[in-house]
């Protein structure tokens, strides 16, 4: 009952979210924004209470980073709020119009979606960036966090309410299910009476779960098997910063690469020096037969490996013969999320940006910029690597939906 009585609330409040001027939408936001920034030592008390018990449960590196809230996730959360309250507000935007030769005319615009639920695991900055991308798309947001979150997500949620709701947006349209039991998730995703989509990130199994049990429709952040391929006709040096930073930098997130492909003319000159920065950087080397004639201390790739999202300092390496190969072996093993070319050959790149089936596809840049805010769409909500209803970074404009009004003079058909 207590699930319905958050989604039928929801409903409710979405009806009053859709009529919001920007102007009030935005002055909630600056203010969730402030309360943020000035509530920051409450929620770092909250959230190291998560951190203490998420590494007595022996949780991953990976995810105790996700976890983590300092000083600087602090103040890019507050930021992306004060972000997303300068983007144009995207509902009532007329996107096509035509003039009928029986004098209707026929507007297409743009407007909310309605509820979303949006199921998450570890990060409870994405409780910030969803209220707000959700608030300023017009929508009411229910947030479900993962258990390991749950002191942090609820501080955060609380603080977020009361500065939004004394800003004006109604009662309801931002709410976050306290409860971890796992059974709250399979009420919420069945509820199409009143809930219009749902948002899952978090683990491959979580989101494959989701998808299996729905009746509401849902726009899955799917996992990020992320490849770089160093082409023949490369900078060596540019090559080598991509792929660093691409693995290194943040290695725990979608975003990150997972598998290196460098063209067989240039492996020789290229692996070696990068392998040896990688290992520096206490990566784990995982590569296959070809790659092991150039440097036999590596460990062997499995074929499972070529699947395998590690979120981890692992990587797996693997030369190929030609631009083709490289291509095939993205599309098979790849998740559709982010796939970069480093390469000066405008003809390879570009058969690689059309044949690569990707949300993101890179040439001489790191898949980590994938993401809302490095796009110029503010906080996302997630990164889709499907193909319908959004493709990659969701920000506020993929959080809504159209509709055609249409302006009539008395016209019948005939």
């Amino acid at each position: 009952m207590e699930m319905e009585n958050i989604a039928r609330s929801a409903k409710l409040a979405a009806r009053a979210m859709a009529n919001l001027s920007p102007s009030l939408k935005n002055k909630a936001l600056l203010a969730m924004a402030k309360v943020i920034e000035e509530r920051a030592e409450d929620i770092k008390s909250q959230n190291r209470i998560d951190l203490k018990e998420a590494k007595e449960a022996g949780l991953s590196p990976a995810l105790i980073d996700r976890l983590t809230l300092d000083d600087k996730r602090i103040k890019n959360m507050a930021k992306g709020l004060k972000e997303i309250a300068e983007l144009p507000d995207p509902v009532g935007e007329v996107i096509e119009q035509k003039l009928r030769p029986n004098g209707l005319r026929i507007e297409k615009v743009r407007v909310p979606l309605g509820v979303i639920a949006i199921i998450y695991e570890s990060r409870p900055n994405v409780t910030g960036d969803a209220a707000g991308l959700c608030l300023k798309a017009g929508n009411a947001v229910i947030l479900r966090g993962g258990s390991e979150a749950i002191n942090s997500n609820m501080i955060i949620a609380k603080v977020l309410q009361e500065a939004a709701y004394s800003s004006g947006i109604p009662q309801g349209a931002i709410q976050l299910v306290e409860t971890t039991e796992r059974e709250a998730v399979f009420q919420l995703i069945k509820m199409d009476e009143f809930i219009d989509v749902v948002i899952p990130r978090g683990s491959e199994e979580m989101i494959k779960n989701i998808k299996a049990n729905a009746t509401v429709p849902v726009i899955g952040h799917g996992k990020g098997l992320c490849h770089i391929y160093v082409d023949k006709d490369v900078d060596l040096g540019m090559a080598e910063r991509i792929c660093f930073n691409a693995k290194v930098q943040r290695p725990g997130v979608c975003n990150a690469m997972e598998t290196l492909l460098v063209h067989k003319d240039i492996a020789g000159e290229f692996l070696p020096g990068m392998i040896k920065k990688f290992e520096e950087a206490k990566v784990e080397i995982r590569g296959d037969e070809k790659s092991k004639n150039i440097l036999s201390h590596i460990n062997n790739a499995s074929e499972e490996d070529w699947s395998t999202e590690y979120l981890a300092l692992i990587l797996s390496v693997k030369v190929v013969d030609s631009l083709l190969e490289a291509i095939d072996h993205i599309n098979r093993y790849g998740s559709m999320h982010s796939e970069a070319i480093v390469t000066r050959d405008k003809d390879a790149a570009q058969r690689f940006l059309k044949e690569v089936d990707a949300s993101s596809v890179f040439w001489n840049a790191s898949t980590r910029f994938t993401d809302g805010g490095e796009f110029g769409m503010g906080a996302e909500i997630g990164i889709s690597n499907q193909k319908l209803h959004a493709r990659g970074p969701m920000g506020v404009r993929e959080l809504t939906s159209t509709k055609f009004i249409i302006f009539g003079d008395g016209q019948i058909r005939g």
